[in-house]
């Protein structure tokens, strides 16, 4: 039986994102075995608030992988996306193919003024500040943070962890299984032409009208994540 890694993005989990809209249940109807993994920060894994616990998040979804060689088929969203490229470029041999949802043109934007406004966004609900007081940007995220379980503080240190691996237009022909690219046409990392081009093996689905908060609950997305794992 095929093996699918499902892993959610920055404030979510594997129940939150996968397990709560029934879509874990629909990989099992279609015959695959979920991995759940709950990223560094997130979930029920350790939330620590130091910035440099977070420097590797690959560790998790490493450590997640069936023993020996045994390959997967692996789904992400957001930084849950963007760790499994880097999961997948250090250890190629490991994945048969990859879904990459919410990301795009993102993955190459060496920008990080994003992250530091929502990180002091959160620092500022910590704090007691009004959430209607923050850009909208920084509101929105901090809005998707207080889901029941979270910890805005952990979540905080993910935004301020230290740089990670570049990822390069080079790097990424490591990954040399196929790949499906799915984002929302209103979603801030947009288009995502561009990444999947990057890919030996690559191809790109947008999804209408939908944003980077609601691509999980698009059933353009179920649909097209199933079909290209094999569950549909």
């Amino acid at each position: 039986m095929t093996k699918v890694m499902l892993v959610h993005g920055w404030a979510g989990s594997f129940e939150a994102t996968w397990q709560r809209n029934g879509f874990t249940a629909l990989l099992e109807d279609g015959g695959k075995d979920v991995i759940g993994v709950d990223m560094l920060g997130h979930g029920t894994a350790p939330k620590p608030h130091d910035p440099d616990a977070y420097a590797d998040l690959t560790e998790r979804l490493v450590e997640a992988l069936p023993p020996g060689d045994e390959t997967v088929a692996a789904i992400g969203f957001s930084l849950g996306a963007m760790t499994l490229i880097r999961t997948a470029i250090a250890h190629p041999h490991r994945f048969e193919r990859l879904v990459l949802a919410g990301v795009g043109r993102n993955i190459f934007d060496r920008d990080h003024s994003g992250a530091q406004q929502i990180s002091e966004g959160l620092d500022a609900l910590i704090a007691g500040a009004d959430p209607a007081t923050l850009d909208q940007s920084a509101r929105l995220f901090a809005q998707y943070a207080q889901q029941p379980g979270n910890d805005l503080e952990a979540l905080a240190a993910v935004m301020r962890r230290p740089a990670g691996t570049e990822i390069s237009r080079d790097t990424l022909t490591a990954i040399t299984c196929p790949v499906l690219v799915v984002i929302g046409a209103d979603d801030f990392a947009a288009p995502g032409d561009e990444l999947a081009a990057a890919f030996p093996d690559g191809r790109c689905v947008t999804l209408p009208k939908t944003d980077h908060f609601a691509t999980t609950e698009s059933f353009g997305f179920f649909d097209a994540a199933l079909e290209f794992v094999g569950a549909a």
